[in-house]
């Protein structure tokens, strides 16, 4: 079995919606494409989530670098990390 990747998921989906529009699945494959592509759309939506939360951090750490920066020029004493 393939490593699920956003990128994948997100071409399965697209398969899946070409597949459903073109009228040709008949209902049991309606079905199956249907939970799948929910399936992968929630996969989707938890990568963009952690994604999001992990350029979060990123920017509360850069944020927090260049405020301690310009306290040590300042000649501020720095704040202790707990």
């Amino acid at each position: 079995m393939t490593e699920r990747t956003y990128e994948h998921a997100v071409a399965r989906v697209e398969e899946i919606i070409k597949r459903l529009d073109s009228g040709e699945a008949g209902l049991r494959e309606t079905l199956d494409l249907v939970k799948e592509g929910r399936d992968l759309v929630e996969y989707c939506a938890a990568e963009l989530e952690a994604v999001g939360k992990g350029l979060e951090e990123l920017r509360l750490e850069e944020l927090v670098a260049r405020l301690e920066a310009g306290n040590a020029e300042r000649g501020a004493p720095e704040r202790s990390a707990e």
